[in-house]
C-alpha cells in the first residue's frame, strides 16, 4: 500500500461523480495556524491520510503516525489498523491533540506496516490580536 496523500485539513467531504468515481473535496488544507491563545497550547487539529491498496495487494494494514518536535522527540503518536479493498483508495482521519510548549514546528511522520515515512509540518503561529 502506499500513503497518496497526507495534509492537515480543516474539512472533508466525499462525492459522487459521473460513472460511479468519488470525490474528495479536502478545504482549509493548512501546514500552519495561529495559537488559540498563548503558549503552552493544545491544539488538534484534523490529519487526512489518503492511501491506495494495488489490486494484488492484500488490504490490512497498520497506519501509525509520530508526531515529533523540532528536536525529533515523540510528542504524540497513533497507530490504527485499517481495511481497504484491494485495488481502491481510502483515507484514515487521525486527529492528534499536539501540546506546544512555545511556538514552533510539530511534525506528523505518517507510514504504513515499516514502509516509508511521508512527513507533514504543522508550525503554530503568535496568536491574533
Amino acid at each position: 500500500m502506499d500513503i497518496v496523500s497526507a495534509l492537515f485539513c480543516e474539512n472533508l467531504n466525499l462525492r459522487q461523480a459521473p460513472g460511479g468515481a468519488t470525490r474528495i473535496d479536502l478545504s482549509g488544507v493548512m501546514f500552519s495556524m495561529a495559537a488559540p491563545s498563548p503558549p503552552p497550547v493544545t491544539v488538534a487539529p484534523h490529519l487526512i491520510v489518503l492511501v491506495r491498496c494495488r489490486a494484488d495487494e492484500p488490504g490490512s494494514a497498520v497506519l501509525e503516525v509520530v508526531f515529533r518536535d523540532a528536536d525529533g522527540a515523540e510528542v504524540a503518536r497513533n497507530a490504527s489498523p485499517f481495511t481497504v479493498e484491494p485495488g481502491k483508495f481510502t483515507y484514515r482521519l487521525v486527529r492528534g491533540e499536539l501540546t506546544y510548549p512555545e511556538l514552533g514546528t510539530i511534525e506528523a511522520h505518517c507510514r504504513i506496516g515499516q514502509g516509508p515515512a511521508t512527513v507533514v509540518p504543522l508550525t503554530l503561529l503568535a496568536p491574533l490580536g
